[in-house]
C-alpha cells in the first residue's frame, strides 16, 4: 500500500493544470449509456473512480479506451443489465447506471452503491423517482431489481431534497421516457448542468438548465445520436490548490480552470485575506497569500453556495489562521473524520455536533496521519506542507480516488513529496 511523505514547512511557487471535472465524468461516462453511437470525451480524468466505472461499463459489453486523457466509448453493444457488488461496493457513483440502464433496456439489476464513509447517502430519492415513472422495484440480497415493461413514463417529480447523483440519475432516465417530465428541487451543480447541457445538444428537448425546474422530453425509448464533448475543468482539485498556495504563504497560478464555479470558494478564501486574481477568457486564477490569514466561518451547503467537499481542505487552512473559525457541515454527517488526525498534527480544534471550532495559529508539527476519505486525504496533505517536519499520509488510495497526479503536480510547485510504499 502507497503513502505520501511531506516535508514541512514548504513554500510553493509556478504553475499547475487543473483536471478534468471527476464528478462530472463520472455521470457523463454512464450517459453515454443512452447513445446508439461511439463518443468521444476529451479532458477526462484518470483517476481511480474513473478506471472503476469503465470497468463496470465493459462488464455490461460497453467497449473503450482511455489514453492522454481523451476516451473512446460505445456503449452501443452493451448487452448485460447487471452491474454486480464487486464493482459497485468500491463507489457509489455506480448507481448512476440504474437510470439509464432501465430507461433503455426495460430492466436492471445494480447492487446496493459503496463509497466514501462521509455518512448516507441514501437512493432512495432516485428510486422513488422511477417508481413515479412507472418503474416497478424491490430490493433483494443487496441488488435493486427494477423493470419498466411498458418503458418509463414522463412525471412530474419533486425531490424531497436535492440531491446531485439523483438529479443526474432521472434526467438520464426521463430522457429516453415516454412524454414528459418535469423535475422540481433538482441540484444546480455545474456537473448536473454539463450532464444537461450535452443531451441539448444530443437532440433532447430539455429547458430550464441551471435552475431548480428541468422540463424533459423523451424520446419513448429510442436511444440518441450523442455529440462528442470535453468534460469541465475540477472545481474541487482547483479549490484544493488554491488552500494549497493559502496555506503555505505562496503565489500559484491554476490553468485551465473555471472561475465561475468557484465563486464561494473564492469568496472565503478573500474573506481570509488572499487575494484571487481570475481571468474567465484565458481560464485562470491566481492566488495571492494574505498578509495575515483571518479566520472564517463556513457553512457547507448545496451548489452555489459552499462545497461540502470543500470543507476539509478550508479547516486544515483554518488552523493557521488568526483567532476561531467556525465551520458547520449540513450535507453529511461523518465527515469530521479528519478532524482527529489534524489533531495529531497540532490543530487545536472542538467538535460538537455538526460544527467544528478551530483555534487558529497553533504550530503544526509532522506526524503519522491516515486518510479517512477522499477530500479528508487532502486537507492532510496541505497541512503537511504547513507542518514543521515529516508527515506520512498513509491510506492515499482515498486520494488516488479523485486526484490526478496529485503529488507530482505539488512537486512541480515546489513541495517536498513522494509517494513510498509501505
Amino acid at each position: 500500500m502507497d503513502y505520501l511523505r511531506i516535508q514541512g514547512p514548504t513554500k510553493l511557487s509556478g504553475t499547475v493544470t487543473i483536471s478534468g471535472a471527476k464528478n462530472a465524468a463520472l455521470p457523463l461516462i454512464t450517459l453515454t449509456l443512452l447513445a446508439h453511437n461511439k463518443v468521444t470525451l476529451t479532458n477526462t480524468p484518470e483517476v481511480a473512480d474513473i478506471k472503476t466505472l469503465l470497468k463496470l461499463l465493459e462488464n455490461l459489453g460497453a467497449t473503450q479506451t482511455l489514453k492522454n486523457h481523451v476516451l473512446e466509448l460505445d456503449t452501443s453493444t452493451v448487452s448485460h443489465t447487471m452491474a454486480n457488488y464487486d464493482i459497485v461496493k468500491t463507489m457509489r457513483a455506480s448507481i448512476l447506471v440504474l437510470g439509464p440502464l432501465l430507461a433503455r433496456f426495460g430492466h436492471c439489476e445494480v447492487s446496493l452503491p459503496g463509497g466514501c464513509a462521509i455518512g448516507q447517502r441514501p437512493i432512495d430519492l432516485h428510486l422513488k423517482a422511477l417508481e413515479q415513472m412507472g418503474a416497478q422495484i424491490t430490493i433483494h440480497a443487496g441488488y435493486v431489481n427494477a423493470i419498466a415493461p411498458k418503458g418509463l413514463q414522463g412525471a412530474h417529480i419533486i425531490f424531497d431534497k436535492i440531491t446531485v447523483t439523483g438529479t443526474a440519475n432521472i434526467v438520464m432516465a426521463a430522457a429516453l421516457a415516454h412524454g414528459k417530465t418535469v423535475l422540481v428541487n433538482c441540484a444546480k451543480e455545474p456537473e448536473v448542468v454539463q450532464l444537461c447541457e450535452i443531451l441539448r445538444d444530443s437532440g433532447i428537448d430539455i429547458t430550464g438548465i441551471g435552475t431548480s425546474e428541468l422540463t424533459i422530453i423523451g424520446t419513448g425509448g429510442k436511444t440518441i445520436d450523442m455529440v462528442d464533448f470535453e468534460i469541465i475543468p475540477d472545481r474541487i482539485e482547483a479549490g484544493t490548490y488554491l488552500c494549497a498556495g493559502a496555506i503555505t504563504n505562496s503565489t500559484i497560478t491554476l490553468e485551465k480552470v473555471r472561475p465561475d464555479h468557484l465563486d464561494a470558494v473564492t469568496s472565503k478564501l478573500e474573506q481570509m485575506g488572499c487575494t484571487v486574481d481570475t481571468d474567465s477568457e484565458k481560464m485562470t486564477m491566481t492566488i495571492h497569500p494574505a498578509a495575515e490569514l483571518k479566520h472564517v466561518e463556513l457553512i457547507t451547503q448545496e451548489y452555489p453556495a459552499f462545497p461540502t467537499d470543500m470543507q476539509a481542505q478550508f479547516l486544515a487552512l483554518a488552523t493557521l489562521a488568526k483567532g476561531t473559525s467556525i465551520i458547520e457541515e449540513r450535507l453529511f454527517e461523518n465527515r469530521f473524520m479528519h478532524v482527529s488526525e489534524l489533531q495529531r498534527l497540532g490543530a487545536d480544534i472542538r467538535l460538537n455536533g455538526h460544527t467544528a471550532t478551530v483555534i487558529g495559529e497553533s504550530p503544526l508539527f509532522g506526524a503519522d496521519v491516515m486518510a479517512t476519505d477522499l477530500r479528508a486525504s487532502s486537507a492532510l496533505v496541505l497541512a503537511a506542507m504547513a507542518a514543521e517536519g515529516t508527515t506520512n499520509v498513509h491510506r492515499i488510495y482515498h486520494l488516488d480516488r479523485g486526484y490526478e497526479n496529485l503529488e507530482q503536480k505539488l512537486r512541480a510547485l515546489g513541495a517536498k513529496i513522494e509517494r513510498l510504499k509501505e
